[in-house]
């Protein structure tokens, strides 16, 4: 952007040059219109100066307009363009040579006769353009691009024992932006989001240890919410999306990337538990019916023990009688075996 400032700056030295060579020739004193010039020299240096930072900014949007469009162009369609356009000079040279023998022919009638031609053949091959997938090279396949993570599941932890175990394969990239958000939890007012961002902090120094792991700087401003920057740069990058966090999982599959839930996996691997089991579990609660009591399995499913309440924490041989797959869970009903009920 300096060389469009300094290219401004010269524009307007030459402008009030050239105003003041105009007013030259009116001025009776060569000395007086020699300082007139120079200060209309110096007076169009200072407005290119004032308006320098808006073109900047104009030149920076445009420029940024024209390498989106051109990063979107497929090869496809600039084969098209490309043989329309061969199509239409090819016969702009003949049509030139026939128009050549009329008595009002100029050189106008041809640039005229190829821009019709042009305007009639590009966007008719535009308009076609899968016809012309043997003109194009083979789109190039992107590798993988690792697997990116989300805040949720930095901030539960379970990712760090899924890279010890080694059932994480490939690299693991942190978006600057979700670095960002841990960051500003980790800062929060709120103890409870401090707790949870000086975690994910942890969480990601412990893994770093463990496994390779990138922080990639990317952002994209014009995106508000993280999971939108998620779902762009894991597009960008080919990579999948490791998270806990269904709704994030639902978008992104929508946009056609692979995500890799930690809580789909943990109820695949939750061993299934059938009516006549016998469980061990301790009983911490009481039940929302008379004498029942409420206890939690090593993977969190609850247990509801029918006469449980009366022998809370203590550990206990149950029963199961039913198992029941609710919205927010597993839930197993037992009833006590028969030495512990005695």
């Amino acid at each position: 952007m300096l060389a469009l400032r300094l290219g401004l700056i010269l524009l307007g030295l030459l402008a009030g040059w050239g105003v003041g060579r105009a007013l030259e020739s009116g001025a009776g004193d060569p000395d007086l219109a020699r300082v007139n010039t120079l200060s209309l020299m110096l007076a169009g240096a200072l407005a290119a100066s004032l308006l320098a930072p808006r073109a900047e900014r104009l030149a920076a949007g445009g420029w940024g307009r024209l390498t989106r469009w051109y990063g979107g162009l497929s090869p496809r369609s600039v084969a098209a363009a490309t043989f329309g356009l061969l199509v239409a000079l090819l016969l702009s040279v003949l049509l030139g040579n026939l128009l050549r023998g009329l008595p009002f022919y100029s050189w106008l009638w041809s640039v005229l006769v190829t821009l019709l031609l042009a305007a009639f053949f590009v966007p008719f091959a535009l308009r076609h353009a899968e016809s012309f997938a043997l003109f194009a090279p083979p789109p190039a396949r992107r590798p993988p691009g690792g697997k990116v993570l989300d805040t949720n599941v930095i901030i539960d932890g379970r990712v760090l024992d899924l890279a010890r175990s080694g059932f994480l394969e490939g690299e693991l990239v942190v978006p600057g932006f979700v670095l960002r958000e841990l960051q500003l939890l980790a800062d929060h007012a709120d103890a409870q989001k401090r707790t949870r961002g000086k975690r994910g902090l942890g969480v990601l120094e412990e893994l770093r240890g463990v496994r390779p792991l990138r922080v990639e700087d990317w952002d994209d401003p014009t995106l508000i919410t993280v999971d939108d920057k998620l779902v762009r740069f894991a597009r960008e990058t080919n990579a999948q999306i490791l998270t806990n966090d269904g709704s994030l999982g639902k978008i992104a599959r929508l946009h056609g990337l692979t995500v890799l839930s930690v809580h789909a996996l943990a109820v695949a691997l939750r061993p299934q538990v059938q009516a006549g089991d016998s469980l061990t579990v301790t009983v911490t609660k009481g039940g929302q019916q008379q004498g029942q009591g409420v206890g939690y399995l090593e993977d969190g499913t609850m247990v509801v023990v029918e006469d449980g309440f009366k022998l809370r924490g203590k550990p206990i041989r149950v029963l199961v009688v039913n198992n029941v797959q609710t919205n927010v869970g597993r839930m197993i009903f037992a009833r006590l075996e028969k030495s512990d009920a005695a």
